[in-house]
């Protein structure tokens, strides 16, 4: 048997890539269309998409063919939903609170306001009772998903001005999607979702103030810090921000089993993969800003965090009373937060507050 080659980074550059093995002719695989949110090649979140793609058709030994498009290739970066709902293409990756005008519960199952971090929302997700809400939530649109990439606790965001209370959001107009939108309009803000390829173009031109994205490993490369003059670290809105690849539902269910766990094996995989690079590079790209750019790090007072805590409350009160579902979500989140976060506190969370102290970090 040919021995199987593996994809190069110019494999994956191609405006619409067949991804092959040989193992499997042609004529007997399966077609997985897949539509992302990300630009090609994105530093971070779009080269992780490419990357599970990739994976797909090489561990199913070419039984399920992959085609990427990035955002703008065959849909708008925020059209994917409907894309894959409708059932024109099989798969999206992308993150789900682009879509809370959907159901507000979206949200939940990528990241909310004091929300769950990297290994809450995974153990909840797993073995918590969040796969079944997640299923309840996308099955009113024939969907299902599937955790494929965290990128951590985001940064606060990029202001060209510091943020000393929550008096300082008031008519400031920032990209900031999900329910951490909400949040900073309860606070005076005036806040709009973009995709990724249009936020810098609108930071130069003063179409919005600020913007939040991901961390410094993702954020280097947008460039904002030649808008943005303060760069927040841990914020609020994103603790743990988890995308997912989700699938039309008659697709998933017409796979066979061994696919399916072929399939769901290679979004684990990226859903640490992407999480484990960009906690290696956050570090070194957080220096190259501040030591290359000039960029001056900030943290938010707990007079900012008060206010933000307060504007929270009100918006999960009223996701809460949006459906029935949605106040199921809400709740499960909230009682199984506390139920996970208060074991980390006192184990994890514990032991890291004291090697830090002892370690002068």
């Amino acid at each position: 048997m040919e021995r199987r080659k593996f994809l190069t980074g110019a494999a994956l550059g191609t405006a619409a890539t067949t991804l092959a093995a040989p193992a499997v002719a042609a004529s007997h695989a399966k077609t997985m269309t897949i539509v992302s949110t990300w630009p090609r090649d994105f530093p971070g979140l779009g080269v992780s998409a490419q990357r599970l793609a990739a994976r797909i058709t090489e561990l199913s030994e070419g039984a399920i063919q992959t085609e990427y498009f990035a955002a703008g290739e065959r849909v708008g970066a925020l059209d994917v939903f409907d894309e894959v709902a409708s059932g024109n293409s099989q798969a999206y990756i992308g993150a789900d609170y682009y879509w809370v005008g959907k159901h507000p519960a979206l949200a939940y199952f990528t990241a909310v306001p004091f929300g769950m971090t990297f290994t809450e929302i995974n153990a909840w997700i797993r073995f918590g009772g969040g796969r079944e809400l997640w299923d309840k939530v996308q099955d009113q649109f024939g969907l299902y998903g599937l955790p494929a990439g965290n990128t951590g606790t985001q940064a606060g965001g990029w202001f060209n001005k510091e943020i000393e209370s929550g008096d300082d959001f008031k008519g400031l107009k920032m990209r900031i999607p999900g329910l951490g939108g909400q949040v900073l309009a309860k606070l005076g803000a005036s806040t709009v979702s973009l995709p990724g390829g249009q936020i810098y173009e609108n930071l130069v031109s003063g179409t919005i103030d600020a913007t939040e994205w991901v961390g410094p490993y993702n954020d280097y490369f947008m460039k904002f810090y030649e808008a943005a003059k303060y760069y927040y670290t841990g914020g609020m809105h994103e603790p743990g921000s988890q995308l997912s690849l989700t699938m039309n539902k008659s697709w998933w269910s017409s796979l066979t089993p061994t696919e399916q766990a072929i399939v769901t094996a290679a979004a684990h995989e990226e859903n640490g993969n992407q999480y484990f690079e960009t906690m290696a590079l956050n570090g070194e790209y957080l220096a190259k800003l501040v030591n290359e750019h000039g960029v001056e790090v900030r943290s938010f007072n707990e007079d900012v965090w008060d206010a933000m805590g307060e504007a929270a409350e009100e918006v999960f009160a009223e996701i809460a009373s949006y459906d029935a579902l949605a106040e199921e979500v809400n709740n499960a989140v909230q009682d199984k937060m506390r139920e996970i976060g208060e074991g980390l506190a006192l184990f994890e969370g514990q032991f890291v507050n004291q090697r830090n102290r002892i370690l002068g970090l």
